[in-house]
């Protein structure tokens, strides 16, 4: 049986929580709230609550009192509050599941009683992310505001450091985040699932080429060399949606590349519309763990042109899926989307075969593997 905990019910804490119920392997699972977009459906028997500081915490944000990150009402004591409230909670649990940041406590009480231990890691290693994100501030020095490297302090990454010593099993959702590991660790692959893949196929679009760029406008996700990328190629016949968050001034971005069309964040299926409307995904980012947005894109029928360290290996066949991009090419981008625009007539069948592709990962086999590794362990 097995504990699982996390602070939030994100999409793939919630796959795991439900699979592992639905098969009888659920002792329980902590979170702090399971409401709304945190819901989780699970047996309400094994659902345990830890609200208070979280709460705390959404109400000062409400209230525009903006808290310190690492002050008792920031992020981090929320995920520190939970983790030890775990630790004084394992009941009869063979197994224990945790996060990055929110482990440490549970691991340490899990290893005196004897329960196995695992952690799962959704983006690399911090000391890739550290390396690769201070290479791109000196490669790109306009482009380091938006980085939004990790600012943590000595303690905490001693406490990322003793949480995966701690683990005797690493999940990870990519090859990238699996490499990144310090050597001899053990550790499994288990890929995020897709979105449903729509049975109907959309009429094929005319006019310019429309690329899509989705995530923070930020040089981690690559976004610099896109804008390098197209103006390299000159074309008026591509179009250029930009779809994420503002980390800097809209004119900033404006005089890397001027001809971009931006597109503000928006719910989940607004995003899926807007994919619906466009030809292929771009995202050449420097470090991730696995983003999903490829697969979203994937389930659209787009295309797609992105780097291993976006996590995605596994989804690329060249030509066919997409293809994959070495990181800070913007002459291997503007190949690619140039190779796009003059073969539209390729596109149909590359949109079927990225819709198959979608659907061959599933967030049930997502949670079949973690099981599966999770049995090698008792």
């Amino acid at each position: 049986m097995t504990l699982l905990s996390h602070p939030t019910v994100n999409t793939f804490v919630r796959a795991l929580a439900e699979a592992l119920d639905r098969d009888g392997r659920l002792a329980a699972f902590h979170t702090t709230i399971a409401l709304g977009r945190r819901s989780v459906d699970v047996d309400r028997a094994r659902l345990v609550q830890h609200p208070v500081r979280e709460l705390a915490r959404l109400a000062s944000l409400r209230l525009g009192l903006r808290p310190d990150p690492r002050g008792p009402l920031g992020v981090d004591a929320v995920y520190r509050a939970l983790d030890a409230a775990v630790a004084r909670r394992l009941g009869g649990a063979k197994v224990v599941h945790c996060y990055e940041d929110g482990a440490l406590a549970t691991f340490r009480a899990a290893r005196e009683r004897g329960v196995r231990r695992i952690y799962e890691l959704p983006i690399a290693h911090w000391r890739t992310v550290h390396a690769l994100l201070r290479e791109e501030a000196e490669r790109l020095p306009a482009w380091a505001p938006t980085l939004v490297a990790p600012d943590d302090p000595p303690e905490k990454l001693a406490r990322k450091d003793e949480e995966l010593a701690l683990a005797e099993l690493v999940v990870c959702p990519s090859r990238f985040v699996q490499a990144s590991l310090p050597a001899g660790t053990r550790s499994v692959v288990a890929e995020f699932g897709s979105p449903p893949v729509p049975p109907e196929r959309r009429a094929e679009r005319t006019g310019p080429l429309r690329l899509l760029f989705a995530g923070q406008m930020s040089q981690r996700k690559g976004l610099a060399d896109v804008f390098a990328a197209l103006r390299l190629l000159g074309r008026g016949d591509i179009e250029f949606i930009v779809l994420g968050a503002l980390l800097a001034p809209l004119d900033f971005y404006r005089r890397e590349w001027p001809h971009f069309t931006h597109e503000p964040p928006r719910p989940h299926a607004a995003v899926l519309a807007l994919m619906d409307t466009c030809d292929a995904l771009v995202l050449p980012s420097i470090v991730e763990g696995r983003a999903l947005v490829q697969q979203e894109a994937l389930s659209r029928g787009l295309p797609l042109i992105v780097t291993a360290n976006a996590g995605g290996e596994d989804l690329i066949t060249p030509g066919e899926t997409g293809w994959l991009v070495p990181i800070r090419d913007p002459a291997a981008l503007a190949e690619r989307i140039a190779w796009l625009a003059d073969h539209r007539a390729d596109l149909p069948a590359m949109r079927d075969a990225a819709r198959r592709r979608a659907s061959e990962r599933t967030w049930a086999d997502y949670a079949r593997k973690i099981c599966a590794a999770t049995d090698t362990m008792l």
